[in-house]
């Protein structure tokens, strides 16, 4: 993996949100990938319940001050970066006080979802590549974890298909249990063709519960990995049936080899 550049874009990482499935394995990849060699780059959203002091978050004006439409509308793009204590590994977060001032991750104190979490993750997913367009760091892998930042591979695939850095560049999603309940906002798909997106390929987002949207991101991925022991049956099958690479879970003792292994096999 020396020089190898990946790119982990992620819902979620620790420690600057709560240890779970996601946010543990957001941070334990890229270390992994680290300490092999390779050139590591984060990208989380800056959640409102982030600790910028204690995690010494400061905003990097260079790459801030673009902005990104979203539905029609026009977003302002801050950029914060961080650095995770004793890893030398650079964490980048995407922030828009709209969208990410909230003291929450994706839901309210009653547990509701927030009803722009569609428009989020789109602004989310647009906000990654044109910070990496700014940095000109070209990533030979973008390994996309949490459903945040399952638009990605969709927004490269179809909205960024001419940009020429990303021509080799591929894609990753690891596919977990933890989603979210319910459905985001219905007009989610109509956000996305906003943006001359091919609706056929995004036709899941009519319905725009977790399962679809992880679906959506799979189809547009070039390999997946199962980021969770158990997946329900529907996106279980879907996987094994979508003619990609797939790496089945593994445990912390054994990921790194395997993990390592089905980077260089299969997506390099």
């Amino acid at each position: 993996m020396e020089d190898k550049r990946i790119l982990y874009v992620s819902s979620e990482v620790v420690p600057y949100l709560a240890e779970n499935e996601v946010s543990l394995q957001s941070y334990e990849m890229p270390k992994m990938i680290n300490d092999l060699g390779g050139q590591i780059r984060i990208f989380m959203p800056r959640y409102g319940n982030i600790n910028e002091r204690r995690h010494q978050l400061h905003e990097v004006i260079r790459l801030s001050g673009m902005n990104l439409v979203v539905n029609d509308m026009d977003m302002p793009l801050i950029i914060k970066v961080a650095s995770i204590p004793k890893e030398r590994i650079q964490v980048y977060f995407i922030d828009n006080d709209e969208y990410f001032k909230r003291k929450a991750t994706f839901s309210d104190e009653e547990g509701a979802l927030y009803p722009d979490n569609d428009e989020r993750a789109i602004f989310f997913a647009k906000g990654v590549v044109e910070t990496v367009k700014k940095l000109n760091w070209v990533p030979d892998v973008i390994h996309v974890h949490g459903w945040m930042a399952a638009m990605l591979p969709v927004y490269l695939k179809h909205y960024y298909k001419d940009e020429g850095i990303f021509a080799e560049t591929k894609i990753i999603s690891s596919v977990y249990a933890q989603g979210f309940q319910g459905n985001l906002d219905k007009e989610f798909i109509n956000k996305v063709l906003f943006d001359n997106i091919d609706k056929n390929s995004v036709l899941d987002l009519e319905n725009p519960t977790y399962e679809n949207l992880m679906k959506v991101s799979i189809a547009h991925s070039d390999a997946v990995v199962f980021g969770s022991e158990t997946l329900t049956p529907t996106l279980t099958k879907f996987i094994e049936s979508s003619n990609k690479p797939f790496l089945p879970f593994a445990s912390k003792d054994t990921i790194k080899e395997l993990y390592t292994s089905f980077i260089k096999n299969h997506v390099l």
